[in-house]
């Protein structure tokens, strides 16, 4: 998700705009207008005081995983903002980066070099010193999250996506395959209460599904991630959030990335062998229409697709949507050797 600290001044700060926007479209009266705008401040105030400002950063999980296996390492690096670098967990081996280079590790029998340059608060707009960096060290794979900020922000979509698939277009230009997990669903946090939690609910959604379009447009894949977490975070909010109760714990970045892994896998070249397409929410669609319902529905994958030879049909891009088997959803790393030694049950 995004920096914690931006969620409550930016919907402070837009809260009288987007409730007259609101309340224009539905036929409100000026009355109704004023009212609502003042219950979205109440609570931007609230949410402001209830999520902390960000702390110390997440700890680096940089480094060889499955050193001692055979072959060359493959290089995957990380990019985005505090949902990628792994923000609400103290321990190496909790963070995204470590979860998803241990899975690959363990399921490709090859090292993995790991390079993480996602930042803490990072918009879509700062990807692009991150992908500068990612280039030095030759990815062959790169794994982006991003899109919370912007929401919080307000960035206008079309801005973000055009700095996420400027991103996109880069490291594919050099032959890295990338794998981007959509915009979170900012409604699932607990501190952002109604209305103001459909509204992040609905900016997130808006999002997520631009993102999916570019990214795929330009050559990647999408998996949204969505409310993933929505139901247990509701159920278990003191297991599934960090202490700031606005990231994921360490159990909700495990579940996260076992949506993610075997995407990753597939762009590689080397995913699972998948089950029939039977679900109504599977299949060969018109990329718009793959990236509506893959915003609606967490843990959908998406990516190009032809019908009879052809990339394109009336509704433009074929897209493929796809419900992978998770890899250890809802797993927690579990205690290892050492501090600095990372695990998944279900990835192994």
């Amino acid at each position: 998700m995004g920096d914690a600290g931006s969620v409550a001044p930016a919907a402070w700060r837009d809260a009288r705009r987007i409730a007259r926007l609101a309340a224009i479209g539905t036929g409100a009266t000026v009355a109704a207008t004023v009212a609502t705008g003042g219950v979205l401040l109440g609570q931007a105030r609230q949410a402001r005081r209830t999520i902390p400002m960000a702390e110390a950063p997440p700890p680096r999980c940089d480094g060889e995983y499955g050193a001692r296996l055979p072959g060359p390492p493959i290089t995957m690096v990380v990019l985005g903002d505090s949902s990628a670098a792994g923000y609400g967990v103290f321990r190496r081996r909790e963070t995204p980066g470590a979860l998803l280079a241990t899975g690959l590790s363990r399921r490709l029998h090859r090292p993995v070099r790991l390079h993480r340059f996602a930042v803490v608060g990072a918009l879509s707009a700062g990807l692009k010193p991150q992908v500068e960096s990612a280039l030095e060290v030759e990815p062959e794979v790169a794994v982006i999250l991003v899109g919370g900020n912007d929401v919080t922000n307000r960035t206008s979509p079309a801005v973000a996506v055009r700095y996420l698939v400027d991103a996109v277009r880069t490291l594919r230009a050099v032959g890295c395959e990338v794998v981007v997990g959509t915009c979170p669903d900012l409604g699932a946090i607990q501190p952002i209460r109604p209305p103001l939690r459909w509204l992040a609910r609905r900016w997130s959604r808006q999002l997520a599904a631009a993102q999916t379009v570019a990214v795929v447009e330009a050559g990647g894949w999408t998996v949204s991630l969505g409310d993933l977490l929505g139901p247990r975070f509701a159920a278990e909010p003191a297991r599934m959030f960090a202490w700031d109760r606005f990231h994921p714990s360490a159990e909700g970045y495990a579940a996260a990335a076992a949506a993610l892994l075997p995407t990753v896998l597939a762009a590689l070249g080397v995913g699972p062998e998948l089950r029939p397409l039977l679900a109504a929410r599977e299949g060969v669609r018109s990329l718009p229409e793959a990236a509506h319902v893959a915003a609606r529905h967490a843990g959908t994958e998406v990516s190009g697709a032809q019908v009879r030879g052809r990339d394109r049909g009336p509704g433009g891009r074929w897209a493929q949507l796809r419900r992978r088997a998770f890899f250890g959803v809802g797993a927690v790393p579990q205690p290892g050797p050492t501090a600095d030694s990372p695990t998944l049950e279900g990835l192994a």
